[in-house]
C-alpha cells in the first residue's frame, strides 16, 4: 500500500490545525502559510490540498486579514480515513477501482477476497484513529501494538 504525498501532507495539515486550535470553543483561523512553514509543506501544493479538505467537509475557510483555516468539526470526530478520502478518494483501490467493483475469473478468483480483506484491515486502522488521538500522542491500543511489533519496522 502507498500513502501519497497529498495524503501525508493533508493529515499533517489537519493535525497542525488541531494542535493550534486546542480544544477550546473559539477557533482562531490559521493561515496556509503558517501551516506550510510549520510542517515543511510546499505552500502552493498545500493550498490545493486545503481546498480539497474544505470541499470534503474536513476544514472551513475564512477570507480576509483575519482569515485562514479551521477544523470543520471537533478533532475527535475527524478520522485519518476522512482526511485521506477528502484528498485521494477511496482508501484502497486496485487499478484505480474499488475492490467491490472488480471481477476475476479462473485462477485469479481468490484475489478478490484478498483485496477486500486488505481494504477492511486498512479501513479498521485509519477509521479507528482520530486527529485528536494523534494530537494527544495517544494512538489506540491496537495501533500501538501493531507498531510495537519489530517486524512492522522492517522492510522485506
Amino acid at each position: 500500500m502507498r500513502i501519497s504525498a497529498r495524503a501525508d501532507y493533508a493529515v499533517r495539515a489537519v493535525l497542525e490545525l488541531a494542535v493550534r486550535q486546542g480544544g477550546g470553543p473559539v477557533k482562531t483561523p490559521v493561515k496556509a502559510e503558517t501551516i506550510a512553514l510549520a510542517q515543511d509543506i510546499p505552500h502552493k501544493f498545500l493550498e490545493g490540498i486545503l481546498g480539497d479538505l474544505r470541499r470534503g467537509g474536513v476544514v472551513d475557510s475564512r477570507r480576509g486579514g483575519n482569515g485562514g483555516y479551521t477544523l470543520a468539526r471537533d478533532a475527535a470526530e475527524i478520522t485519518v480515513a476522512d482526511v485521506i478520502r477528502a484528498v485521494d478518494g477511496p482508501i484502497v483501490s486496485v487499478r484505480g477501482e474499488r475492490p467491490t467493483g472488480l471481477a476475476y475469473t479462473g485462477s485469479a478468483q481468490p484475489l478478490l477476497p484478498l483485496w477486500i480483506a486488505l481494504r477492511a484491515n486498512v479501513r479498521r486502522i485509519l477509521e479507528g484513529v482520530s486527529i485528536a488521538d494523534i494530537a494527544a500522542d495517544a494512538l489506540p491500543t491496537p495501533v500501538q501494538q501493531l507498531a510495537a511489533e519489530p517486524a512492522a519496522w522492517e522492510n522485506p
